[in-house]
């Protein structure tokens, strides 16, 4: 048997902001909060096919350039829609050195967190 994304850390300034931004992205909820941090996934809780967000304060969040970065997809609605969506959020545009002819979207969750949001639209997942 072969291990399974559980867990995903992420280093934030400020962990409340960045876990509503994250819930209202991915229709996740606060699972729990301690010393500071925020753990945010599914409804469902921890161990179910989505992987939960565990946010962690840190006064400096990420380093110069990340290694890792998140892809989201819609789910209900096109390309288009779900960017006009997440911008209403606070998502912003970020320059990775894109030529502008790419399928997906770079954007810059509220701390600057690198995301891109894909063309592909999914089905959403059973609760």
């Amino acid at each position: 048997m072969a291990s399974r994304l559980g867990e995903l850390v992420l280093n934030a300034r400020d962990p409340e902001r960045l876990a509503a931004f994250w819930c209202a992205v991915l229709d996740y909820v606060v699972l729990d909060r301690e010393d500071g941090c925020v753990e945010i996934g599914p409804p469902s809780g921890f161990g179910g096919a989505q992987p939960t967000i565990f946010l962690s304060r840190s006064e400096d969040p990420h380093p110069v350039s990340l290694r890792l970065h998140l892809d989201v997809n819609p789910v209900d609605r096109d390309q288009d829609a779900e960017l006009e969506r997440l911008s209403a959020l606070g998502a912003r545009p970020a320059d990775v050195g894109q030529t502008g002819q790419e399928s997906w979207h770079v954007l810059a969750d509220p701390e600057g967190n690198i995301f891109c949001l894909l063309r592909q639209q999914l089905t959403p997942l059973e609760s």
